[in-house]
């Protein structure tokens, strides 16, 4: 074999190794250049809102307009992506609270204190964000809901927790400690002892009945299909359902 011919091949592995190090160091900025613009969005629709320039968004996360609009084409995908994102933040916060050993009492403690320390990091329609019907996102709720229902569960039946109290009960008070009250100091501190106080009231020595009726996942995702424009789930299920008419 001519000596020319045996150097290219011994350089081929070497080539392939060099261009999947590129590919992989591509993909790794891609990913760190996504992260700094959602990290970015969050900031700038906390304070500015939904409707914040894209061109401010990109600014303050360093990158160029091209570049968020290569990750982020329009304004409902990057939306869709930091409700996901926010939704996996609290998941997590859920799957400890269900894995946990402790008490049900102190699993949801521990909830309800990773959501106070995560809220800035937070954008979800009961924090006052947007709202995401994206089927993807839609699972996530469903499955922090699932979860944190598991903990009450645990609660119920070693006597624990009260009966009439639902995951949903425990999503809603997550995020009203996650909002501070204007004109309040020292937030954290006092939403951690609006949430000891809750759980003391979670106690199955508590026999008065609640108000109202449980609420319930049903009634959540209908409450954020009514603020989004457009056909509601149960609307979209009947119109496909129709036969077509004879005109096509």
């Amino acid at each position: 074999m001519p000596v020319e011919s045996w150097h290219d091949l011994t350089a081929m592995p070497e080539a392939r190794t060099q261009a999947l190090h590129a590919v992989r160091s591509l993909r790794s900025d891609a990913a760190a250049n996504r992260e700094r613009v959602l990290a970015a969005a969050t900031i700038a629709i906390k304070r500015d809102g939904e409707k914040v320039p894209m061109a401010e968004i990109a600014a303050h996360a360093g990158v160029g307009i091209g570049t968020l609009y290569r990750h982020y084409p329009t304004r409902a995908r990057l939306l869709d992506d930091l409700s996901e994102r926010s939704y996996r933040l609290v998941l997590e916060h859920a799957r400890l609270a269900a894995a946990s050993r402790g008490s049900a009492a102190a699993a949801l403690t521990r909830f309800f204190e990773q959501t106070i320390s995560a809220r800035d990091d937070l954008i979800l329609p009961l924090h006052g964000g947007p709202v995401s019907l994206d089927e993807s996102v839609v699972a996530v709720r469903a499955q922090i809901s699932d979860l944190l229902e598991q903990v009450l569960d645990r609660g119920r039946a070693d006597g624990t927790i009260r009966p009439d109290v639902t995951a949903i009960d425990i999503i809603i008070t997550g995020a009203m400690l996650a909002q501070p009250l204007p004109h309040t100091p020292n937030w954290d501190r006092l939403a951690r002892r609006q949430a000891a106080i809750y759980v003391a009231g979670l106690s199955a020595g508590n026999t008065k009945p609640l108000p109202g009726r449980r609420p319930t996942r049903a009634q959540l995702e209908a409450g954020f299909e009514q603020a989004q424009p457009g056909p509601t789930s149960s609307q979209r299920a009947r119109t496909s359902r129709r036969k077509p008419t004879a005109s096509g």
